[in-house]
């Protein structure tokens, strides 16, 4: 039975409802080089995934004078652009989406992304419709800021308590908590499960297939 706990649900999006965190982390590794600096390890550069892109490479290249962050954010998105016409979505988000509409949730996204290349993103996939609102880090405050859901919420009309933020990894969660929402991770993006684990979300999903049915048994 659909509606028990939430209304509004919030996707994450890079790693969560689209196959894109080894790319990420690729395009950071990249721009590091390209600028001369320490080139993070594959796990350094997935842990920053899900932030504000200023934050992510302050902390994926600790080394980096601030002044220098322009030069890194351009080299970064040179190197994603060129790639990000051949992400897809992981299996199932559709479908998922679609499910979830027909049971009359709100649906959102909250994420790292720029407007301009969510917006992209959305339109790419087809899924622009599917959304009643969204957040992006460069018109609010990056992960693990609250700011994201609260704003969301007012936005329509809906109970932080009855919201739930679906992500992939532990800034995802922490925003949740942050904000007095309910947390669900997924397994197979940036962050391992037992870090997800750790912050106590009421599910982890191992696949978008779970995580749909999940949702629609329980949520």
């Amino acid at each position: 039975m659909a509606r028990q706990q939430f209304d509004l649900i919030v996707f994450d999006w890079d790693g969560t409802l689209m196959d894109s965190t080894p790319t990420i982390a690729k395009c950071i590794q990249l721009a590091s080089r390209d600028l001369g600096l320490p080139v993070p390890d594959d796990s350094a550069a997935s842990h920053v995934i899900g932030l504000g892109l200023k934050d992510a490479l302050s902390y994926a290249v600790p080394t980096l004078d601030p002044a220098d962050y322009p030069r890194l954010a351009e080299r970064y998105r040179y190197h994603f652009l060129t790639r990000d016409a051949d992400l897809v979505l992981f299996d199932g988000v559709p479908e998922m989406l679609e499910a979830l509409r027909a049971e009359h949730y709100f649906l959102g996204v909250a994420t790292g992304k720029t407007r301009v290349g969510l917006q992209r993103a959305l339109a790419t996939s087809g899924l622009t419709r599917m959304f009643d609102a969204t957040r992006c880090a460069d018109e609010s405050f990056s992960k693990p800021h609250p700011a994201m859901l609260h704003e969301l919420t007012r936005e329509l009309g809906q109970d932080i308590a009855r919201t739930v933020m679906i992500g992939d990894t532990t800034h995802d969660l922490q925003m949740a908590a942050n904000a007095g929402a309910s947390g669900i991770g997924v397994c197979y993006g940036a962050h391992p499960v037992d870090s997800l684990r750790a912050m106590s979300p009421v599910h982890c999903a191992g696949s978008i297939r779970e995580l749909r049915d999940w949702l629609l048994t329980n949520a």
